[in-house]
């Protein structure tokens, strides 16, 4: 009946299949709630639509943004409106009077990208600020880093437009009594809570926490006149969706802030950390984060984040405080740094010192490095949840708050509880306010797990109570906490709390259980991990051995994906490319994660992993590899994508489009016979079309062209080399160039070269078409072939060469977990990009290269492997060998090709979409003369399509660098 009456009159999207539903029953807590159904509006109105569709069919309504709620807030049995999707514009941007008007659905992010021109920005910014929304945050009365200065959601909000529970809409702002004493439902209901407020004036003073990080309950004090007209907006701020629902969302906004300097203040002990902030806090800094011991090991361990680390950490501190200044000139931000290593010396802490007395600070002015710290801390939840255990750091009582004076005595109590409990916590956040983020390590499939989490809520919150602190500090209540508002609160408090709900909404439509009429927050039936949780053994390709569960390991690598939402990012570093192009759950890592995990556990049905479905939730992964690097959890995608492709290829074969792309390295030796004939597909009018269907590539695509002289591996064979040269299928037969080009680069440095070959007819691979279409015993056969054909090689101490990202680094990437042991793991050592290998060698002063000014500006794309795998830096430093030469970086995530998912019928126009995010419009916007270059073969047919410019190869640069005559003046 609701999905019928939604599709008469709802423009957006609707979705009621059992993956969209599941996708959507989950968010960054521990519950699982399955909706009845999932919309996401495009417009007020479709707002409106759904609120009346579910008010005549009775179901209650949940709204979400993000997605990355931590205590249950937007999960429920209901319909869930997705608002992030469509319905996040920005209405309105006064810069004069500093406000602006936005929809519920627009990212933070997003929001300070168009505020930056202007010198304005809004400044809750909170961790999750690349996929938080606005609606979200005010929701939430979310609070960020920055609170000392600037206060929370509350603070910044000065009205709301909302949909109230009979379909009123409503602007909810500053009340006067004039206003009060109307006959609107608005007026009528705004009386009632300012006359609430005043019953409740001296109850509200008593009872509520002199804290600025106090999140719990409803803001009943904004209903009570202290100096200031009450406002209405700032009791739906924090109301977790449970009173009205939001449409527009009016908003202060601060002058930017200039450029900082930090100092990372270290200690060698928790407890003096926390005792020191309160003297910190005396030099007013914009703001003071603590990151303890464990997260500086687990961000030693995470690629992404250990160059940071080493940069800024010195040696093995407990603990470090980073203490950020904005104060608007360098003169004045470096007095504030000599004040702050005042501070410290005046606690006693110096570098030269041992023991107790160790410590000191490290200053950090550099801008860029500033903002790779900032990334390291934004990312704890992340991090901590990086444990490859059925234990994880739980949310529950992470955001407690209590006054500085108390912060080291509160945290060294509440570890004796988690001690009592045989467990441990890890600590980050937010040190200037007194709210830290700490999490219990619990196994949540573990009932005996789950009785110690309800025995430390209620010692903890105990606690708090004794310091007159806050249990709900900036995460808000939601499941987890709810239930304790009476413990922190006072029975009549919460009655007050119940009396708000009652008044707004009579039946229960919006959010229900959450605030008030909670359930128990140990209800195992609403756990993503429930008491029925479990998965069946399941058969895999690779090695998931370093994580647990079925499937070797391959359910708990699923399970690593904590549902925090960092692939949801819509700029910076390459994760996730077809999100960035669809804005759909269902194609981004955290959607496929949740997919898979809901299929191995069947709740998705019988044989859900090989169903269409999950063809669907995959079709547009591009297997970039962004996810393994950025993830801060590791969560593979591209691999669990060959998993699904395997199981899916045995059970139902392949499609003839997935023949020809998995059976190119069978077929390519004969091909290469007669391009002309597989070329004509390129060249007669309407051929392409008319083999559109039957082979599924798209006819608005040129396929790459066969060459009629491709490279042989008998072109070099050097006596006793010194590099291995590894031929790939690509560019052998498409660009064999590139090939020979390679060969005359590492003989100019002094290199001789050989062409990996067993001698066989059929030249060597990598398997990569192979994976791409879960032809796993293809793959395994044709990878074990390789490393019996080069473990010669790298026992003789050779290094492995190879120009195309996608085929070399699998030797790194997958034939390893393919093929696990120690004859590929020492290959996976020895095998180099062409670029790496220069760079490397260039730097030890054994290879050089006389080389000739080639042209003024290069524009580089990296391949999504090569920056999976962090190749792009040495990328860098080989293109500065080139003298005269200016090279800049493209700021993009996938080009969009990736292999043959950019020559799909139905995969052709979001591979675009993904070229025209930042790639497309950056070449298009360079000078002609301007040399573009990108090592991946599909990268430079993508370019060209996409732009009409010519993409090269690093390697054919180099080769027209050695060639180039001597001159004065730089050529294009």
């Amino acid at each position: 009946m609701l999905e019928q009456s939604l599709r008469q009159n709802f423009q957006g999207d609707i979705l009621f299949d059992r993956f969209s539903r599941g996708r959507y029953s989950t968010d960054a807590s521990i519950y699982q709630m399955m909706p009845v159904g999932v919309v996401a509006p495009r417009t007020r109105e479709d707002v409106e639509a759904a609120l009346y569709a579910a008010r005549t069919a009775g179901v209650p309504v949940t709204g979400r943004g993000g997605g990355t709620s931590q205590c249950g807030q937007t999960v429920n049995s209901g319909l869930i409106v997705d608002n992030a999707r469509h319905f996040n514009g920005i209405l309105e941007v006064d810069v004069e009077n500093r406000r602006a008007v936005v929809e519920p659905g627009v990212v933070l992010d997003e929001l300070n990208r168009a505020l930056k021109p202007h010198g304005l920005w809004y400044p809750v910014d909170v961790s999750t600020a690349s996929r938080a929304t606005i609606g979200g945050m005010a929701a939430n009365n979310s609070c960020g880093g920055r609170s000392l200065r600037y206060g929370t959601m509350r603070d910044n909000v000065i009205s709301i437009e909302a949909v109230m529970h009979d379909g009123t809409v409503a602007i909810f702002g500053e009340v006067d009594l004039a206003l009060a004493q109307g006959n609107t439902p608005y007026d009528l209901i705004a009386a009632d809570m300012l006359a609430l407020g005043a019953e409740n004036a001296a109850l509200i003073e008593a009872r509520f926490p002199k804290l600025k990080r106090r999140v719990g309950g409803y803001n009943l004090d904004a209903l009570v006149r202290n100096g200031h007209a009450p406002n209405m907006a700032h009791l739906l701020v924090g109301s977790e969706g449970t009173l009205a629902y939001f449409t527009k969302i009016e908003l202060k906004l601060w002058p930017v802030v200039g450029k900082k300097v930090m100092g990372v203040c270290h200690f060698p002990t928790f407890y003096q950390a926390m005792d020191a902030t309160q003297h910190l806090v005396k030099t007013n800094p914009l703001s003071v984060e603590l990151v303890d011991a464990t997260m500086i090991g687990l961000s030693r361990q995470i690629p992404m984040f250990r160059p940071t680390i080493d940069k800024v950490v010195k040696g093995d501190p407990a603990a470090v405080l980073l203490v950020e200044f904005d104060e608007g000139s360098p003169e004045a931000n470096a007095a504030k740094l000599r004040d702050l290593h005042q501070a410290m010396a005046d606690l006693d802490f110096d570098w030269a010192q041992s023991g107790s007395k160790w410590g000191g600070v490290i200053d950090v002015e550099d801008q860029r490095l500033q903002g790779q710290v900032a990334e390291v801390r934004k990312s704890g939840l992340n991090i901590m949840m990086s444990m490859k255990q059925e234990g994880k750091p739980v949310s529950f009582v992470e955001d407690c708050a209590v006054e500085l004076k108390d912060l080291a005595a509160y945290t060294k109590r509440l570890t004796g509880i988690f001690e009592r409990h045989d467990t441990s916590g890890t600590w980050y956040a937010h040190a200037s306010v007194g709210c830290l983020h700490v999490r219990p390590i619990l196994n949540m499939k573990a009932g005996e797990d789950v009785a110690k989490m309800r025995s430390i809520a209620e010692e903890a919150f105990d606690l708090v109570a004794e310091y007159k602190g806050s249990h709900s500090g900036e995460h808000g209540d939601g499941i987890v906490r709810s239930e304790f508002h009476e413990k922190m609160f006072g029975s009549e408090i919460t009655d007050a709390f119940l009396k708000v709900k009652d008044r707004f909404d009579p039946k229960r439509r919006f959010n229900p259980g959450k605030i008030v009429e909670a359930p128990k927050m140990d209800d195992r039936t609403l756990f993503r991990f429930g008491p029925d949780y479990a998965v069946k053994p399941l058969k895999t390709a690779f090695d998931w051995s370093a994580w647990p569960g079925a499937g070797g390991g391959f359910q708990g690598a699923i399970e690593m994906c904590n549902n925090n939402g960092a692939c949801r990012k819509l700029e910076g570093g390459a994760m996730c490319p077809s999100y960035r192009a669809t804005r759909n759950e269902r194609d981004v890592t955290r959607g496929r994660a949740n997919s898979l995990r809901l299929a191995i556990s069947g709740q998705l049905g019988e044989d859900a992993l090989t169903s269409d479905e999950m063809m669907e939730t995959m079709k547009f992964c591009v297997s970039c590899k962004a996810c393994k690097r950025e993830c801060p959890t590791g969560v593979d995608m591209a691999k669990m994508k060959v998993e699904v492709l395997a199981a899916r290829a045995q059970k139902h074969g392949l499609s003839l489009h997935e023949k020809l792309v998995a059976h190119m390295p069978d077929y390519a030796p004969y091909a290469s016979r007669v391009p002309w004939l597989l070329n004509l597909r390129n060249r007669v009018p309407g051929l392409a079309k008319a083999l559109e269907k039957p082979t599924g590539f798209a006819a608005s695509r040129q396929l790459p062209h066969w060459s009629s002289n491709p490279f042989r591996d008998a072109e070099a064979q050097d006596a006793d080399p010194d590099v291995i040269l590894f031929a790939d299928i690509f560019n052998r037969y498409f660009e064999p160039e590139n090939l020979r080009a390679a060969v005359r680069v590492l003989r100019a440095g002094g290199k001789r070269v050989a062409v990996a070959t067993d001698g066989g007819a059929k030249p060597l691979d990598s398997g990569r078409t192979y994976f791409a279409t879960g032809l796993i015993d293809k793959a395994r056969a044709t990878g074990q072939r390789l490393v019996d054909a080069l473990a010669p090689h790298v026992a003789a101490g050779r290094p492995i060469i190879g120009l195309e990202p996608s085929c070399l680094l699998t030797l790194r990437d997958e034939i390893p977990a393919l093929i696990p042991g120690d004859t590929t793991t020492k290959i996976a050592a020895a095998a180099k990009m062409l670029e790496e290998y220069i760079a490397e060698a260039t730097e030890a002063g054994t290879f050089h290269l006389d080389l000739h000014p080639v042209g003024a500006r290069v524009m580089l794309h990296g391949h999504c492997h090569q920056k999976a795998h962090d190749v792009v830096p040495a990328i860098r430093r080989t293109l500065d060998l080139l003298p005269g030469t200016e090279v800049e970086m493209i700021e993009s995530s996938c080009c969009g090709m990736a292999g043959a998912f950019g020559y799909g019928v139905d995969t052709e126009a979001v591979s675009r979409k993904m070229g025209e995010l930042t790639l497309f419009p950056a070449v298009r916007a360079a000078a002609s003369e301007t040399i573009v270059v990108a090592d991946g073969t599909s990268c430079r047919h993508q370019i060209a399509d996409g732009t009409n410019r010519e993409a090269i190869h690093v390697v054919r640069l180099l080769d027209r660098a050695l060639t180039q005559p001597r001159t004065t003046e730089t050529t294009a």
